[in-house]
């Protein structure tokens, strides 16, 4: 018995011209997800969600990506098995000029939880 083709998985992202400014720094708020961004850019690659260090459990990693990909911060795609992880830089620059790496820059600079 043949096995029935299935459609490949995709994962929906926002248009960011429909993301407001609100959404993108509730979602930057969150220690957690700044570490989520923090390891994207030390890493300078996708990354996997199984390969990230948090401490949380995965089932609320699971949460923080997807308030990430909701704000539009980071895209998703599943390569196999695995779902990627990216951020979603020059998008994120032509609607909030200067903000993510603002976030990035004030967050390396701090000292304690949450910090880069």
């Amino acid at each position: 018995m043949a096995r029935p083709r299935t459609a490949a998985r995709t994962v929906d992202h926002p248009d960011l011209a429909e993301v407001s400014l609100q959404q993108v720094l509730e979602a930057l708020v969150d220690p957690v997800r700044r570490m989520v961004v923090a390891q994207l850019v030390r890493k300078g690659e996708d990354m996997s969600c199984g390969t990230f260090e948090a401490p949380v459990a995965l089932s609320t990693l699971t949460h923080h990506f997807n308030v990430l990909r909701e704000a539009g911060v980071i895209r998703q795609y599943y390569a196999g098995t695995m779902k990627m992880n990216t951020l979603r830089t020059d998008e994120m620059e032509e609607r909030f000029p200067g903000l993510l790496p603002a976030v990035i820059a004030a967050c390396a600079g701090e000292s304690g939880a949450g910090a880069f």
